[in-house]
């Protein structure tokens, strides 16, 4: 199975570069090939068996805690040359970073990723993605990793774009929704069956000293 490439001048990823810059975010509902998209689930899945995925945190460095109120997600985060289905999404998403820094100048330097599971009944709370000591995160993208996934099963990402009404993204495999990070409240509503996606962030280089 030849793997998927994109250039950064690819039609699609400016595409999603044009509704960054015209509303701040995207959805792309057939970004992965199903075959990309199916082994992508099954690495979640064989992680997820082996113990490997952890109950999330909320917050960051000292301060994190789990906190299942808030969110319920279990994940792992990912590494260059765990998998090689995790280093074609990861080349994937390098195309869309130079994409983004081309057609919007953001200084995107790196993109972090893991696999997030949500058992049924899990949910996020709604929030925003950059934290508000550290401003490094631009870019949001979620990649969806559900087969066969229906609107009663419930576990859409529900967006909260200013001055503008609620919508959801259904979570249905091969789908990518991207936004602003600072800009954007969402919430991830709770699904009757388990929920796999793999969430990552575009980050430039902070204020930060160090």
């Amino acid at each position: 199975m030849r793997a998927m490439h994109l250039s950064p001048d690819d039609a699609l990823l400016m595409q999603i570069v044009d509704d960054l810059a015209e509303r701040g975010w995207s959805q792309q509902n057939l970004f992965l090939p199903e075959a990309l998209t199916r082994k992508l689930a099954l690495e979640c899945r064989k992680r997820a068996a082996e113990g490997e995925l952890a109950p999330a945190g909320v917050g960051r460095g000292a301060a994190q805690e789990v906190r299942e109120g808030i969110r319920g997600d279990h994940i792992q985060w990912l590494e260059p040359a765990q998998a090689e289905s995790c280093d074609e999404y990861l080349a994937v998403m390098d195309a869309l970073r130079q994409a983004l820094n081309r057609g919007l100048f953001l200084g995107l330097e790196d993109f972090e990723s893991h696999f997030a599971l949500y058992p049924p009944g899990a949910f996020y709370r709604r929030h925003v993605d950059r934290f508000r000591d550290d401003d490094k995160r631009m870019v949001s993208a979620v990649i969806y990793l559900n087969d066969a996934w229906l609107p009663e099963h419930g576990g859409q990402l529900r967006m909260f774009p200013k001055g503008g009404d609620p919508f959801d993204v259904q979570p249905v495999g091969g789908c990518l929704a991207v936004f602003l990070s600072g800009d954007m409240p969402h919430e991830v509503l709770p699904a009757t069956r388990e929920r796999l996606s793999l969430t990552g962030w575009f980050r430039r280089r902070g204020s930060e000293p160090f």
